[in-house]
């Protein structure tokens, strides 16, 4: 075979052999980064609606994603109908859109969470109050919800007013200083006076029921732990303690000051509720 005809089918051999190693390494990296997508995918589903978000963070932090992005969210998300309006809340600009495709249906600011860490006296444990990002969904809606607080929210109480906490069980009987007692009586924690008599005591926001310098923390199922008029006058259920909601602070609204839930000012949130059915999908980023 003449010289120049052997250099010519080494140079194509040559070549072939760097395309289809190129296709390869191509190939290669596709399918990493689908099977990254696919891990973030489901370690997302899986976090984010227990509020780890330190997790997920350090999730994204693998993969690159470190910043959050609208398209990210959606695109993350079951397809929605053409048709069917969803909800968009921005946590970085505080607002809030309801939307059917490109038409805005109504957009209103909102409160987030604050994004602080409060820790337990006692047995170290962490609470962080911030937004679940994500695809979330409308699961039920309330008029006139009452607030059912959480252990953290006695903790911050105690925190405020340099007290101690006391948790209560039923079944528990605690002496007050003047001879009393407190225990549980049906769905109420009472008082009984020296004399028998039993009176049920009022608890609200600010307005804890306190014993020996110690916060007392009332069994879940009490009317003491039922809190009126703080989640204002309409709440759509999100899931996991979460949801959009009034509130009895409106200063609030444009701020990063709630517990992880998104607040809106009464007349807004009684709009939406309005307009919105069970089952609308909301996006958070």
């Amino acid at each position: 075979m003449p010289y120049s005809n052997r250099v010519t089918h080494g140079s194509k051999w040559i070549w072939g052999t760097l395309l289809g190693f190129a296709a390869a390494t191509t190939a290669s990296a596709l399918l990493v980064t689908k099977t990254a997508d696919l891990r973030y995918q489901r370690d997302v589903s899986r976090m984010v609606f227990n509020d780890n978000l330190s997790v997920l963070q350090e999730v994204k932090g693998k993969l690159g994603l470190t910043s959050d992005s609208l398209k990210r969210v959606l695109s993350e998300s079951p397809v929605v109908a053409p048709d069917q309006p969803y909800i968009v809340v921005s946590i970085a600009e505080r607002q809030l859109w309801y939307k059917q495709g490109n038409e805005i249906l109504f957009n209103t600011q909102v409160a987030t969470g604050s994004g602080k860490t409060l820790v337990s006296s006692s047995a170290g444990k962490q609470w962080k109050f911030e937004t679940p990002r994500g695809r979330l969904t409308v699961q039920a809606k309330e008029i006139d919800p009452a607030w059912v607080p959480p252990d953290w929210h006695f903790q911050e109480q105690a925190n405020k007013r340099g007290l101690g906490l006391l948790r209560m069980d039923r079944g528990t009987v605690i002496p007050t200083p003047d001879g009393g007692a407190l225990m549980v009586r049906g769905a109420d924690v009472v008082k009984r006076y020296r004399n028998g008599t039993e009176v049920p005591l009022e608890a609200n926001e600010g307005r804890e029921i306190v014993v020996g310098g110690n916060i007392l923390i009332p069994p879940y199922g009490t009317n003491q732990r039922r809190y009126t008029g703080i989640l204002g006058t309409r709440r759509l259920v999100l899931g996991d303690g979460y949801g959009l909601h009034g509130t009895n602070q409106p200063e609030s609204i444009g701020q990063a000051v709630s517990h992880g839930c998104v607040r809106l000012r009464n007349e807004d949130i009684e709009r939406l509720y309005d307009m919105v059915p069970v089952g609308t999908p909301v996006y958070i980023y």
